[in-house]
């Protein structure tokens, strides 16, 4: 073998050690980066529709004049979808339609509830009002991004949904256009990067700030998300991509080299790792994986990968590798082994969890329904995956009768006077004095 990635054991007196240096993450902020984007963000906050326009042309060498050169309409996506060939609208239309059912079963109702004392309480649901949704499209064209990201939207009942999406010499894919009719998009900006994100978040002359900002981007996207948090909402900072799968030798190995090298070829840092408790079956997957991958288009990524974070890791059995699993919170979590059903329960610390051999992470990234965005580097310890939920506000309905204000003002004066905040008390002690009108 060629050391194509590393081998851990967990018998092994160093495996912590081993394991810490496998898993580190690189957290520092990169000081000039964090500048430049403060730059850029700066820039179009105060220069507004101008500056987006002028960082769009530099940047991305868009051949736009006006800002209207920009902008996307509806017309042009339906177009697109029109035009595509039968077969791929198809396949578009049946992960959409898929990623669409799977998601109205995530949306939240408004509820309420009367109390002894006739108070009425509750929990008042609605849409955001106008989201943002970032789509990569400079190296590569993603028209699943769009889905996964504006469909919930959609779903969740928010009226306006704006792409932006980085359009290098004014060229868009049609796939992402179609996707973009089929997700329901409004409008779409033919801008990226940290400009494109400080245009979301504080609007401009032709484009009104929106409440939050989702998807995946380069690193200067996910710095631009990071300093506007807070003027909007944001779903995450995500790092490098990541499966986690637990075989037995029940799985062609071939199938389980496959499954890691479709994380590992996302880039150079994704993380691949493979846990088993047969030997045999990691030699046998490390073998499938070394006659593989000079048939794999994106061999040098995927080697690079491998070797800064792919692992083949021996436990003594399926319950150590569960635990390891628990410890480690994947993105991805691939169960490969036989009766994998009846473990799922056991595994609480995951993005998105893939029952059996038959059910490969790729089937998840495009059609299976659930969505592809998902917490990384940990993160699944406190997060979740992107769903309806996550455009939807909260809001808390208290509405109190004479007897509830009357019974809660005792007590709400007792709590604030402790406090020693008066006027907190004297406000609740004032509905109290209608008994003695």
């Amino acid at each position: 073998m060629n050391n194509l990635l590393r081998r851990l054991n967990a018998a092994s007196d160093t495996f912590e050690a081993d394991l810490a240096a496998l898993t580190a993450r690189h957290d520092e902020r990169d000081g000039e980066l964090v500048n430049r984007v403060a730059t850029i963000i700066a820039s179009v906050r105060n220069g507004g529709d101008a500056a987006l326009l002028k960082l769009t042309q530099e940047l991305d060498q868009h051949p736009a004049v006006s800002i209207k050169d920009l902008i996307v309409e509806p017309p042009q996506m339906l177009a697109a979808l029109n035009a595509l060939e039968p077969d791929t609208r198809a396949a578009l239309e049946t992960a959409a339609n898929r990623i669409r059912d799977y998601h109205q079963y995530q949306v939240a109702q408004s509820w309420s509830f009367e109390d002894e004392l006739g108070n009425r309480l509750g929990q008042q649901v609605t849409p955001m009002t106008r989201v943002g949704i970032y789509v990569p499209g400079g190296k590569a064209s993603y028209p699943s991004s769009v889905l996964m990201n504006a469909i919930p939207a959609k779903v969740a009942g928010v009226p306006e949904v704006v792409m932006v999406v980085p359009a290098p010499g004014g060229e868009i894919n049609p796939l992402v256009l179609a996707a973009a009719a089929l997700a329901g998009v409004d409008r779409i900006v033919t801008a990226g990067g940290a400009q494109a994100v400080a245009a979301l978040a504080f609007g401009t002359e032709t484009l009104t700030g929106v409440d939050k900002i989702v998807g995946p981007g380069n690193r200067y996207v996910a710095e631009a998300k990071r300093q506007v948090f807070g003027v909007v909402g944001i779903d995450m900072v995500a790092g490098p991509s990541e499966v986690l799968i637990i075989a037995d030798d029940s799985a062609p190995a071939s199938w389980m080299a496959m499954d890691l090298f479709s994380q590992a070829e996302h880039d150079e840092q994704a993380q691949a790792i493979l846990i088993s408790p047969d030997d045999a079956y990691l030699d046998a997957v490390e073998a499938a994986m070394e006659t593989l991958l000079s048939t794999m288009s994106r061999e040098g990524i995927i080697r690079a990968a491998l070797a800064n974070r792919g692992a083949l890791i021996k436990v003594h059995d399926l319950d150590d590798a569960i635990a390891l699993s628990n410890r480690l919170a994947p993105e991805h979590l691939q169960l490969a082994f036989n009766d994998a059903e009846t473990r799922v329960s056991e595994l609480t610390v995951a993005g998105a969890i893939f029952v059996g051999a038959m059910s490969c992470e790729s089937l998840g990234d495009y059609c299976a329904g659930p969505n592809h965005v998902l917490p990384t580097s940990s993160t699944a310890r406190f997060s979740s995956p992107l769903g309806v939920y996550d455009f939807q506000k909260r809001s808390s309905i208290i509405h109190c009768s004479t007897e509830g204000a009357m019974v809660l003002g005792r007590v709400a004066s007792v709590l604030a006077r402790g406090e020693s905040l008066e006027a907190h008390a004297r406000s609740a002690e004032l509905r109290l004095s209608i008994l003695d009108d």
